[in-house]
This record gives structure tokens, C-alpha cells and sequence, in this order.
């Protein structure tokens, strides 16, 4: 059955589609009759989404999900099939599927797209329920899900009452961090409840450095600066989820879920730059010219970071299997931040005094609601509305003090609405006992309204306001089948196609300047661009898979995208010679790939074999621009290849269970523009865990992560009269967590 009915049902736990609703309440009613009990008892099986449901999707379990002891979603989800994190090993990143980050996954909060401001890592692994990654668009979801889309599903419904509590210690580079998780969970007649929290310190070192070579037009090099860097600080988060169900007489389910959270940062960052001249200057330069502003540098952070959301979901039952869902919410968030940098030349005497103030709030609601009903024998009609209105505030302020360097003093304010709404219509429809069917068609649109004012150097003249008025919407036409090959229980094969979107975010759009402390390629001034369009995609996916006994499966699937307008990022000297990057619409770009999979029980295939659970997969993607010319004009520096290889060994004789996983993310040459290009050394990851049971309810979990602590080394090249190779190196640890679990 088609998988839009469960990414959406999947919210109110109801592991069922509209279709197969109808055909369970059926069973029910006829299991009355004492001729056919056995079909009451099929109807308690457990419903295997990834194998009935028509749209390819991967379902996560909380087992799965806390297994490694992880502390934040980004490093669950890094050993997901076809999806990978950007950055810094063990540190998160950009989430990517099919190797694309920076909007082209979207990441989704119980079916809706999550909120500004919204940070995986606020979130804690133990409020989860399940982690859906969808392939292929469906016409209940946002389609802005180029690659992919990653539901995070957060706890619900309450089986049974219970009162668990955990506690943790990691260790990351010899600093030291605590986390606590509580939950208790209860009936009482026709309502239950459940009540989360968690609370998270730590502390970090972390050095890294830099090496850059600045070339001229020939490619000689001239000057050669090192920099070292240092960064430390502590961080806090609270994390705090209240729910509430109530089941009706009539059938009707009402639930209330709150979401609050708390994030606090303190950081400290030093640098130390040594240049040294190489080569003969080019012509006009003078050795002042082209040694570092800074000989170092000090840098400190305090940010505070506030949210809450909450949501209230009525579903109400109506004649002839039919069903109304309706969903409110409502969120919150604030944030506000104080740096201060202080710079200072060979002779260690300051030069510049740098402080800024930014602050920001948002806040929204939603509201969406379906109406389904299987009007037609083997069909489950649906039809609904997705709509979100939110409001962001923002402000900031930059002052300097220095008898040397130019001033830049800034004042800035910023206002910006956006209106979501869409409407769509799908239909499931079983045409056989072997095929399935499922189309659906979306309209979405999009309305930004923003202005500001920008006042540099505290005058009126130069003063400059600002009024911004963006709208577009997107048709998406979806259909996906699911069709079971004959005289197979075990084999089958889907086919989607898919028009899907990327709409350039808010901060995107502004044309406001953000300025760098030290202007250079490399760490330019950054600026919207009040034109940038959508890009609108054609996709298509296409799978093959085999069911093995025990709940193993093989998997191969490919897909393909056509995206328009392109987003890349130009980089280029205004009439000052400072450096600024801004997005802009570039042609168009393709990508395609090859995911395979593989995951078995060795008991199930093997009699008397350990119990070993094997799981693997590997991706391959492609992808070109036709605004860059090749080789290696990838897309969005698209991850080419990655793997996981993972082994769960559970012991017969005593309680122990041991288990590890090993991946692999390539990197390689990336051509951004026709003079910028970048280069990324492979990750390799290696995470164990072994986990010890005490007793049903009492367990002690130790892991380590990144046992290989493999440097991370990205290169940067710029080529022209201006040219530089900058090279920067992270190292990085190996982790250790230590995570006690008891239920009362």
C-alpha cells in the first residue's frame, strides 16, 4: 500500500493506511463469527511499512535509534542508508541524502516541515519514536524534498505505564560531559499520558589549523601563512516533552504534544598566524600588503537558545471507514548572541575592538487536516491542506574601536513574514493482489514579504532600507507503484516519479551584508539576493528488492534528478576590493545514483549459527552543472560515495550484547566555479558499543566513537591574478560514553 497514507498516519501511530483500515475493521466484525477467529489473529501482526507500503520509504526503530548511545540525531543518522553528515567526524553537520545537503533534504518534525531555527542537535535520540527516510515525494508532505526527506517522529501513544531513567558520561578529547534522561508514562481510563525530559553538559577543546599560499596569475607562489587555532567552551541543553492522549467513546482520539527546549553556549576561540614570504610579490604589492591584518586574534561567544512547540491532533471517525484528522500548532523560538573580537598586530598590541549584539525571534502556527475515505473498492481516497504562517524579528548591532583600521559600524533591523499553504489530492488503489497504485497531485505556494533597515557608521546617510516581496508556488504531480512478481512471496519492485522543489530560505533572500573579520576568498563577506528563484525537479526512483527469512532484505535502487535554476554561490570584489559571496540562479544541474543494501539475522539464514545480525549499504552518485565546466563540477560538493558496514552480535550464554559499525565518505575535487575549486580527504568512521543486561529492566551501555580519529582536511583553491591555496586541518578524537538505563 502506498506509503503517503503512512507518512502521514505514521504520526498518530496508526500503523495501518486508510485502505487497509477499512479491510482490518472488516476482519474485526467478521471475527465475531466463530468460524473465522483465525483472522482476528493475522490482523495483530506487525505491518511492515518498508515491504507494503507502495512509496520506498526506510523506517528507523527506537531500538535502532539508541543503540550506539548516541547523543545527538546527526550521529544516528549517519548509518542510514543513502544518508551522510557533512563536517567535522563525531561534531554533526549538514544532514545530506544522496549525498546533497543545504536544502535539497528536508528534514521534517512529526510530518511537518521543522520550524526556523530548528537544530537536529537540540533534540534528544530518547523523545524519538522513529526516524522515516523518505525517497520519493509524496503528495502529503511537502514536496521541497529534492533528494529526500527525513520525518522525525517523535513519542506519541503510551502502551504501557512506566518510569525509566538514564545516566550518562562522555568524554570527548579529555573533557568530560553529563546527560540525564527521564520518562514516565501512564493510563487512566481513557487517557494517557507521557512526560520526557533531559539535560545535557559538556565541555570541548578543540585545536585545528590552517596553512595558506597566496599565488599569482602564473601560479608562483609569494607568501605563505600559518595559523593555529584553538577553540574551547561549555554548552547546556534542557530539553523538556509533555503529551497527552484522550480516546473518545465515539472512536475520536485527541492528543496534545509539547516540545520545549533550551541550548546555552559559551566559546572561546585564539588564533596565531605566522607569514612568511615565499616568491617575488607581484607588482604593485609591498610585503605590508599581503601579510595577514592580524598576527592573532581572540575571540568569545555567548548564546542563548529558546523553543517551544506544541501541537494538538483530533481525529474523528466517520460512517463507512471514513476519517477526519485535523492538526493545530503553534512555535516559539528565540535566540541572541554577544561576540566579541579583539585583534592584534606582530608587536601584540590590539587594533581592533569588535563587539555585536544579535537577537532573533520567530514565531508560527500551522494548520493541516485531511479528509479519507475508500469511496471505491480497493481504493483509499485522500484530501487535504498543509498550511503555516510565521514571523521573524530580528536585530543587530556591530561597534568598533580601533586608531588604526577603518570602522564598521553597524545597525540593523530586520522583519520578514512568510505564508505557506497547499492543497492536495491522492488516491491508493490496489489493482491486484500483486500491484498497487498510487497517485497524487500537490499545489504549494510560497509568500515572503521582508523589510529592514541598514545604517552603517551610526549616519543617516548611509542609511539604507529595504522592502522585499517574494511569491511562487509549484504543481507536483506524484505517482509511485509497487508491484510484487508472480509466484514470489519475497520479491518485488517500485517505480516513482516525482516534481519536487528547493525554495531559497528567508536569510537567502535579504540583500544584507554580513561582514567577515578578516576579508579574504577564503572568508568572504557573505549577501542575499532578493532575485533568487526556485529550483523545480523532475525525478525519478526505481527499486528492486528480496525478502529474506527472519526480516532480512536485499536492495538495489537508482534515481535520478533534472533541476532548474541552480543555486550556486559567486563569489566576486565589490568596488571596495572586499570579497562577497551571494547565491544566484546558474543554469541547471542532473544527478543520479545507485543505492544498494543488505541486512540479514545469520541465525535465520544458517541453523545454529551465532546470533549475528549483518547489515550493509553502499551509494554511488553523479551528478553535474551545466554553469561549471567539468571535470568534477559536482552539485552542492555531492558526496560521490559513501558505505556502512554493521555487525550486532548477541552472546547466548550470558547478557551481553556487542556490535560496531564502519563507514566510509568520499570526498575528492569538487569545481565550484571556473577559478574556485575545493578538495576533501575521505572520512572513515568506526563506532562499537556492548551493552549488558543486568536484569529485564536494568542495562548499562558503553560505546566508543570515531575509533580511527582520522584528521579532517579540506583544501580550497582560488585561481586569477588573486589566487590562494588555503588548507585547513581538524583533528580529531576518539569519544567515549557510558549510559546506565533503568526502568521502575
Amino acid at each position: 500500500m502506498a506509503a503517503f497514507s503512512q507518512s502521514s498516519y505514521a504520526q498518530t501511530n496508526a500503523p495501518v493506511t486508510p485502505a487497509k483500515a477499512e479491510t482490518a475493521e472488516k476482519a474485526d466484525s467478521k471475527a465475531l463469527e466463530p468460524k473465522i477467529q483465525k483472522v482476528e489473529v493475522q490482523g495483530n501482526r506487525v505491518y511492515d511499512e518498508r515491504r507494503q507500503d507502495t512509496a520506498t520509504k526506510i523506517v528507523v526503530t527506537q531500538e535502532e535509534i539508541l543503540r550506539y548511545g548516541d547523543t545527538n540525531v546527526s550521529e544516528v543518522l549517519k548509518r542510514l542508508p543513502g544518508v551522510t553528515v557533512g563536517g567535522v567526524q563525531g561534531r554533526g553537520g549538514d544532514i545530506r541524502m544522496r549525498g546533497l545537503g543545504a536544502g535539497y533534504t528536508q528534514i521534517m518534525l512529526n510530518g511537518e516541515p521543522s520550524p526556523p531555527g530548528f537544530s537536529l542537535d537540540s533534540l534528544s535520540p530518547d523523545l524519538i519514536e522513529r526516524i522515516e527516510v523518505i525517497r520519493a515525494a509524496t503528495a502529503d508532505l511537502s514536496t521541497a524534498s529534492i533528494a529526500g526527506s527525513i520525518n522525525i517522529v517523535l513519542k506519541k501513544s503510551v502502551q504501557t505505564a512506566q518510569k525509566e531513567l538514564k545516566l550518562g558520561l562522555f568524554e570527548d578529547g579529555g573533557k568530560f560531559g553529563e546527560n540525564i534522561n527521564y520518562q514516565v508514562s501512564d493510563k487512566a481510563g481513557r487517557m494517557s499520558y507521557s512526560i520526557s525530559g533531559n539535560l545535557n553538559h559538556g565541555k570541548y577543546e578543540r585545536p585545528s589549523y590552517s596553512d595558506e599560499v597566496r599565488i599569482d596569475a602564473n601560479g608562483n607562489p609569494y607568501v605563505k601563512t600559518h595559523t593555529y587555532n584553538l577553540g574551547w567552551g561549555t554548552f547546556n541543553n534542557v530539553g523538556f516533552s509533555p503529551r497527552v492522549n484522550w480516546n473518545f467513546e465515539n472512536g475520536d482520539t485527541l492528543t496534545t504534544q509539547s516540545f520545549v527546549n533550551a541550548n546555552r553556549f559559551d566559546g572561546y576561540s585564539s588564533d596565531a598566524r605566522a607569514a612568511t614570504v615565499i616568491g617575488i610579490l607581484p607588482k604593485p604589492l609591498e610585503e605590508k600588503d599581503v601579510l595577514p591584518l592580524y598576527a592573532s586574534d581572540f575571540q568569545k561567544i555567548h548564546s542563548d537558545f529558546a523553543m517551544l512547540r506544541t501541537n494538538l491532533n483530533w481525529i474523528h471517525k466517520l460512517a463507512d471507514s471514513a476519517k477526519l484528522d485535523v492538526k493545530l500548532g503553534v512555535n516559539y523560538n528565540k535566540r541572541s548572541s554577544d561576540v566579541g573580537f579583539a585583534g592584534y598586530n606582530k608587536d601584540n598590541a590590539q587594533i581592533l575592538d569588535r563587539k555585536s549584539i544579535s537577537g532573533a525571534t520567530d514565531k508560527g502556527l500551522t494548520m493541516s487536516g485531511k479528509y479519507s475515505a475508500p469511496f471505491v473498492q480497493d481504493h483509499s481516497f485522500v484530501f487535504g491542506w498543509d498550511g503555516a504562517y510565521s514571523k521573524r524579528g530580528e536585530t543587530r548591532s556591530q561597534v568598533d574601536i580601533s586608531n588604526t583600521l577603518p570602522l564598521i559600524n553597524l545597525d540593523e533591523n530586520f522583519n520578514a513574514d512568510v505564508t505557506r499553504m497547499a492543497v492536495f489530492a491522492q488516491d491508493e488503489w490496489n489493482v491486484t493482489k500483486q500491484w498497487s497504485v498510487y497517485g497524487g497531485l500537490r499545489w504549494e505556494g510560497i509568500d515572503t514579504r521582508s523589510s529592514g533597515d541598514f545604517k552603517a557608521n551610526n549616519t543617516d546617510k548611509n542609511n539604507t532600507p529595504y522592502s522585499i516581496h517574494n511569491r511562487f508556488s509549484v504543481w507536483s504531480p506524484i505517482l509511485q507503484t509497487l508491484y510484487k512478481l508472480p509466484d514470489s512471496k519475497n520479491d518485488q519492485i517500485r517505480l516513482g516519479i516525482t516534481r519536487t522543489y528547493k525554495a531559497p530560505d528567508t536569510g537567502r533572500l535579504i540583500p544584507r551584508r554580513f561582514i567577515s573579520n578578516e576579508n579574504t576568498q577564503g572568508s568572504p563577506d557573505s549577501q542575499g539576493n532578493p532575485n533568487l528563484k526556485p529550483e523545480l525537479a523532475w525525478g525519478l526512483d526505481m527499486a528492486y528488492e528480496h525478502y529474506l527469512p527472519g526480516g532480512g532484505m536485499l536492495s538495489a535502487s537508482v534515481f535520478f534528478r533534472r533541476i532548474n535554476d541552480i543555486t550556486r554561490t559567486d563569489l566576486s570584489q565589490d568596488v571596495s576590493g572586499r570579497w562577497v559571496s551571494m547565491p544566484v540562479n546558474d543554469g541547471q544541474a542532473t544527478t543520479k545514483g545507485i543505492e544498494l543494501e543488505a541486512k540479514f539475522p545469520l541465525r535465520a539464514m544458517v541453523e545454529g549459527a551465532p546470533a549475528i545480525d549483518f547489515r550493509a549499504n553502499v551509494s554511488f552518485n553523479w551528478s553535474t552543472l551545466s554553469s561549471v565546466t567539468g571535470p568534477n563540477n559536482r552539485l552542492d560538493s555531492q558526496t560521490p560515495i559513501s558505505a556502512n558496514l554493521g555487525i550486532d552480535y548477541k552472546l547466548d550464554k550470558i547478557p551481553l550484547t556487542l556490535g560496531g559499525n564502519a563507514s566510509f565518505q568520499d570526498g575528492g575535487p569538487v569545481k565550484i566555479s571556473d577559478t574556485q575549486s575545493s578538495y576533501s580527504v575521505p572520512k572513515r568512521v568506526l563506532d562499537v558499543y556492548a551493552l549488558w543486561k543486568f536484569d529485564p529492566k536494568t542495562n548499562l551501555r558503553v560505546s566508543l566513537g570515531n575509533l580511527l580519529h582520522q584528521d579532517n582536511i579540506n583544501i580550497g583553491s582560488f585561481t586569477g591574478n588573486n589566487g590562494l591555496i588555503q588548507t585547513n586541518v581538524t583533528p580529531t578524537t576518539v569519544t567515549a560514553r557510558v549510559m546506565f538505563e533503568h526502568k521502575f
